[in-house]
């Protein structure tokens, strides 16, 4: 398990600098004199190096002095704040620690950065209660810092006492006046406990301290969407932006409650006005738009041009607006590859690469949208321009490999593998695995068999679980019509694997049929079918000759149209179509 409170750790590390030097505090005098001053002395030291920022020194020191004087409290607080902050902390340790913490807290419960840390402690390993009992005494020795309220009204909420919660938040206002935090907090327990009037109340009162501000009516406003009160929601956020038709976060206010109200006319159009403004900050654009696009999927509406050409628009006004925005272009360039229209993608990363030309991952998506869009130069075009920054990424390399494998240029396919080869770490068998598979395949489409060979086994003795080259190897094999028990072997380790997989089956599949098995082969080219409806021209081709071999000569036609529809110039096909029969080699 991961440490559990290391997501704080900026915190810890703030009050472990923060807090006071603190005097060994003995209670027990059950160690030696000559011990309890060594474990003074430890003490001491780590004082002076954390005052150097030097963490792991100071809590080494902290521990020392807490094993030559388990009894001092302050030792074990501080011992037990170290073992929260490793990475390695388990929620068993950290309950330990917060153990040894709960002894200072109880000898000295009123030092407060001991005491609120061991609340906040407490609080993320799921004791509220404990949390409350820390965080309440100190708010009844300095019942006026408003923190430790925040933090009592806080723990009452976690312990569900949410009555207690809204009393604290009671009397802060009563001290400091009333805030939309607070109020906000407040009503949120409010509709906890179904008190729907009370909530509206609270609003209400605080709208009535200044009945134009933006930030009050938005709120009201959403509260009533929220309770089903339609009219008067939009009533309060007409106020908000007639208060100030220049906020942003009007219109987005707006546009949530007419995509409530299904009204997606209005939400596009406040929407727009949304992202035209530019007092929004670009994080709320790019979710506000992200929002939207996932709606409009959601909905199956992206095919649609209308939507389409909608959304073109929204991501024009804000690339215009913020043009030099990574953020929004890379967001531009994922929905347009996710809409398949990959020579736009292209163009968006290319502006991203202009901002971060030496970003070796965004050359790399460039490259994926050039050979999705079959624009291989471009692609090996990008590589060139990729590795002039990134000269030593193996990564690169082995992308770019396959492009070259795709154009048919073997010889480049093999160098570019076997640079990546070197450059690779020595002890990273996974990544070195692949890279011999890569050769190995490229080797198999040359006609080299026995240099195939050599490479997948070279693979598999570097990783014997490398579902892809198991997969390859099988197939290769079973294509060459060799060694068909070991292909046979490969074939079923991968689809135990990756059980799924139409590629993996169909591998399965055709490792039965050139065993002339063909009621099992019939049974996994079945199983790719179920789980993949785009079957690629090989796979149809397969299905084909599994069916006719099975008898059925009308369905294995229709496979083979479908195949000879993804791949009209594939001669073996067409042939196969025409005379509605299989040909064996």
């Amino acid at each position: 398990m991961q440490n559990i409170i290391h997501k704080i750790l900026p915190v810890i590390i703030m009050l472990a600098i923060a807090s006071p030097t603190i005097l060994s505090r003995d209670k027990s005098g059950a160690i030696s004199r000559q011990d309890r001053l060594k474990a003074e002395y430890y003490f001491i030291e780590a004082q002076k190096v954390k005052s150097h920022e030097d963490l792991n020194a100071y809590f080494d020191l902290v521990k020392r002095a807490h094993e030559l004087d388990p009894g001092n409290s302050t030792y074990s607080f501080y011992t037990g704040f170290g073992i929260l902050t490793m990475r390695n902390c388990t929620k068993t340790k950290a309950q330990q620690a917060v153990d040894m913490m709960k002894e200072h807290f109880d000898e000295y419960p009123g030092d407060y950065y001991e005491t609120t840390f061991y609340s906040d402690a407490n609080m993320l390993l799921g004791n509220p209660g404990e949390a409350l009992r820390a965080i309440k005494a100190l708010c009844d020795r300095e019942p006026y810092r408003i923190e430790l309220q925040m933090r009592l009204a806080e723990a009452y909420t976690r312990t569900g006492n949410y009555a207690m919660a809204n009393a604290t938040y009671d009397s802060i206002v009563s001290i400091h006046g009333k805030h939309l935090d607070i109020s906000t907090k407040k009503i949120t327990n409010y509709l906890t406990l179904k008190d729907s009037v009370s909530a509206i109340n609270e609003m209400r009162s605080l709208l009535a301290t200044a009945p134009k501000n933006v930030d009050y009516n938005i709120t009201m406003g959403s509260l009533m969407q929220q309770l089903g009160m339609s009219d008067s929601a939009i009533c309060y956020l007409n106020i908000a932006q007639e208060a100030e038709p220049d906020n942003g976060y009007t219109y987005l206010a707006k546009a949530q409650y007419y995509m409530m109200n299904g009204d997606s006319a209005e939400y596009e159009k406040q929407i727009f006005q949304a992202l035209k403004n530019e007092r929004i900050n670009i994080e709320d654009k790019v979710e506000v738009l992200n929002t939207t696009i996932r709606q409009m999927i959601a909905n199956q509406d992206t095919i649609n041009p209308d939507t389409t050409d909608r959304i073109d628009t929204l991501f024009k006004v804000l690339t215009a607006i913020h043009p030099h925005e990574a953020i929004v272009r890379d967001m531009y360039g994922e929905y347009l590859s996710y809409r398949g229209d990959y020579g736009a993608a292209a163009v968006q990363q290319g502006y991203l690469l202009d901002l971060s030309p030496t970003d070796a991952e965004g050359w790399r998506k460039l490259m994926y949208y050039d050979v999705m869009n079959e624009n291989y130069e471009g692609a090996l075009k990008a590589a060139d321009k990729a590795l002039e920054y990134n000269p030593d990424s193996v990564t690169l390399y082995r992308y770019i490999a396959p492009i070259h494998y795709q154009m048919k240029n073997y010889d480049m396919a093999i160098k570019t593998y076997q640079l990546a080869c070197q450059l690779a770490d020595s002890t990273d068998v996974e990544t070195l695995s692949d890279l011999y598979g890569g050769i190995a395949d490229v080797y198999h489409q040359t006609g080299d068999t026995a240099a195939s060979i050599t490479y997948y086994e070279k693979a598999l003795a570097m990783n014997p679980n490398n579902i892809g080259v198991l997969n390859n190897y099988a197939y290769n094999l079973a294509v060459s019509g060799k060694d068909l028990d070991k292909a046979e072997r490969m074939a079923a380790k991968a689809v135990n694997a990756v059980p799924n997989s139409a590629i993996y089956l169909d591998t399965y599949a055709w490792v039965y049929f050139m065993k002339k098995d063909y009621k099992m082969a019939l049974v996994y080219i079945k199983s790719a079918v179920e789980n993949d409806s785009d079957l690629s021209a090989e796979e149809l081709d397969h299905y084909g000759d599994i069916l006719f071999m099975n008898g059925e000569h009308e369905k294995a036609v229709e496979q083979w149209k479908s195949a000879l529809d993804k791949d009209p110039n594939n001669q073996n096909i067409k042939k196969k179509v025409t005379n509605k029969t299989i040909f064996l080699k």
